[in-house]
C-alpha cells in the first residue's frame, strides 16, 4: 500500500507522577510518559471527545507512534480518518502501562499494580487538566487489541460509569483456549531454570528472549493479574502443581472470574448502559481467540446487550487497519456537535 500523507495532528509527550503506582511490588516506575494526540487544527476554545488506546501485551503507548512500512501508525491513521471525514476531530491518549512481566491486562492487582484505577483516577483527570476535553462518560471511549482489547472490554464491563463506549479487537476471551497452552511452556522454563525466581532473574537480565521464555513470562504475568496474593512469596499463586503440572482447580477458578465470557451476565447493567460496543476477531487468529469472541457475542445476544460484532479474514497480527471501522463507530457514539460547545 502506498501511503497517503494527510494534514498532521500533534503528538504531545507529557510526564505524569503516579501516586497509585508508587511502591508497586515490581518496583516498576511511578513516573511515566503519557502521549496525547490532538487533531490538526486543534482549538482549545472547543471541547473534543476523548479516546484511550490500550496496546497489546509486550507493548506500551509509544509503540503505536512508530512508523510502519505499508501501514499507518496510530497518529497517521487518525490523520487520514479525520481528513476523509470518516472520523471527527478527537483527542486520543496513549498511556504507558508496561510492567516487568512484559505487558498489562489493565486491571487492578496487588502483584502488578492498580492499573485500572491508575488510568481512570489519574490519567483521565491529568489529560482533562491539560487539554480541552468534553467531560463525562458520554464523551469517552476506550479501545485496544489483544490484551488491550481485553482491557478495553473489562473497563466497559466494570467501569461503565467512566466509559461510554468501547472496542475490543481480538481480545483475550475464553481462558481455556487462550491461556492453557502456555502452562506447559512455563513449566518447561521453570524446570530448565530450577525455580520461578531463577527464571525471572534470567529473563529480566536478557535483551532478547526465546519463544519459550517470552510465553513463559507472559503466563506468569497472567497469574499475577488474575490470582494475586500479597502473602505469597511471588505475590501471586501459580495455577498448577510445580512437580506434576496438574492444574489446581481452586486457583484456576480465580482466573475464570476475570474471563469476560463468564462475567458478561454479572456485568450486564454496565454493558447495557454503553452507548456503543464493538467486538471483532480474525477467523484465522493463531491464539484461537475467535472462539471466545463468538461465545461472548452469543452471550451478549442472549442478554440483549446492544453491540456490533464482526469476523474478518485474517489472523492476530498486524490488524491495526481494523481501527478504520471501529474508531468512526466509537466516535459517532461519543461525539458532540459544535453548537453544543463540542468538536
Amino acid at each position: 500500500m502506498r501511503k497517503h500523507h494527510s494534514p498532521q495532528g500533534e503528538i504531545h509527550r507529557l510526564v505524569h507522577h503516579s501516586r497509585l503506582l508508587e511502591g508497586n511490588r515490581l518496583n516498576d516506575p511511578a513516573v511515566r510518559p503519557v502521549y496525547v494526540y490532538t487533531p490538526h487544527g486543534y482549538d482549545p476554545s472547543r471541547r473534543y471527545p476523548l479516546m484511550m488506546d490500550l496496546v497489546g501485551y509486550t507493548g506500551t503507548g509509544a509503540s503505536h507512534l512508530n512508523w510502519k512500512p505499508f501501514g499507518y501508525s496510530l497518529p497517521e491513521r487518525l490523520d487520514r480518518l479525520i481528513e476523509t471525514e470518516a472520523l471527527g476531530p478527537v483527542i486520543v491518549v496513549l498511556p504507558d502501562c508496561y510492567t516487568c512481566y512484559g505487558g498489562n491486562q489493565y486491571i487492578d492487582s496487588t502483584a502488578t499494580g492498580p492499573y485500572m484505577s491508575y488510568l481512570i483516577e489519574e490519567i483521565i483527570p491529568f489529560v482533562e487538566e491539560n487539554f480541552s476535553v468534553l467531560p463525562g462518560r458520554e464523551h469517552r471511549a476506550v479501545f485496544g487489541k489483544s490484551s488491550g482489547g481485553y482491557g478495553a472490554l473489562m473497563h466497559a464491563m466494570m467501569r461503565a460509569d467512566v466509559w461510554g463506549a468501547a472496542a475490543c479487537h481480538s481480545g483475550d476471551l475464553y481462558f481455556e483456549y487462550c491461556y492453557l497452552r502456555d502452562f506447559p511452556v512455563l513449566l518447561d522454563q521453570i524446570r530448565r531454570y530450577g525455580t520461578v525466581e531463577r527464571f525471572l532473574e534470567a529473563v529480566w537480565s536478557k535483551e532478547k528472549l526465546s519463544h519459550g521464555e517470552s510465553h513463559g513470562l507472559m503466563a506468569l504475568g497472567m497469574a499475577a493479574h488474575y490470582d494475586p496474593d500479597p502473602e505469597e512469596p511471588l505475590g501471586f499463586h501459580l495455577p498448577f502443581n510445580l512437580q506434576t503440572g496438574e492444574i489446581r482447580p481452586e486457583r484456576w477458578a480465580n482466573w475464570l472470574r476475570f474471563d469476560p465470557v463468564r462475567q458478561a451476565a454479572a456485568c450486564v447493567d454496565h454493558l447495557m448502559s454503553l452507548r456503543a460496543l464493538w467486538i471483532d476477531c480474525g477467523q484465522r487468529d493463531q491464539y484461537h481467540l475467535l472462539w471466545g469472541a463468538r461465545m461472548l457475542h452469543e452471550r451478549l445476544q442472549q442478554l440483549n446487550v446492544r453491540h456490533t460484532w464482526e469476523e474478518f479474514d485474517d489472523d492476530h497480527s498486524d490488524i491495526d487497519y481494523r481501527m478504520n471501522r471501529s474508531l468512526p463507530f466509537l466516535y459517532e457514539a461519543i461525539r458532540a456537535p459544535f453548537d453544543e460547545g463540542g468538536a
